[in-house]
């Protein structure tokens, strides 16, 4: 019977040695992680949304624009096949990419690998459009959650929150798309729009 309750003291020592070292390593797995980006929730981003939002419709260069449409459509073609849809996108892209002095190459591959082109894209954290843009801002701002799937909208607040990050970070394109994105400290995200950028909607 003493050696029993021996034993059984003894295991249990070993166990709670076990939990202590899981909790341990745990701990460290936590302190380690990379800290996160502001997905889209930095205080001066409401401002500026509002801001962006009561502004009124960028000025156009209409050769310009035929310019970029004439390079850009064909290649956006296979991804968006309404011809009036695919219009607007580049309409909006061309506009808000001018209005804040922002590559439009840029703008493309962001849209790319955030939605594929698809405004009516939700992800898993419920950001929503082509942008995927948080969804606490139509209440934050006044707006509908219909609003977010609309092309002008979606698009406005979308490239307004990346020149924030943009700016924020000095013109670092790797630091800024991961703030973008929420994965400060990590590569994959910036290094794919990257990529699409240099592969496909590199603009000059």
């Amino acid at each position: 019977m003493i050696l029993c309750d021996a034993r059984h003291a003894q295991q249990t020592r070993v166990s709670c040695l076990k939990n202590f070292a899981a909790a341990l390593f745990l701990l460290a797995l936590i302190v380690s992680a990379p800290a996160c980006a502001d997905r889209q929730q930095d205080p001066q981003l409401g401002k500026l949304l509002e801001q962006a939002l009561a502004a009124g419709a960028c000025f156009e260069d209409k050769f310009d624009e035929q310019v970029w449409f004439a390079a850009m459509e064909p290649k956006l073609k296979p991804l968006l096949k309404d011809p009036r849809e695919r219009q607007e996108l580049l309409h909006h892209v061309h506009c808000e990419a001018r209005r804040l002095q922002l590559p439009p190459g840029l703008v493309m591959a962001v849209i790319d690998v955030e939605s594929r082109f698809d405004r009516w894209a939700v992800s898993s954290a419920g950001a929503v459009g082509l942008m995927q843009v948080m969804p606490f801002w139509p209440r934050q701002l006044g707006m509908t959650n219909q609003e977010l799937v609309r092309i002008p909208q979606n698009l406005r607040m979308g490239c307004t929150i990346l020149k924030f990050y943009l700016d924020r970070e000095r013109g670092d394109y790797t630091r800024a798309l991961a703030r973008y994105n929420g994965s400060v400290g990590r590569r994959n995200y910036a290094d794919l729009v990257l990529e699409r950028l240099a592969r496909r909607w590199h603009y000059n």
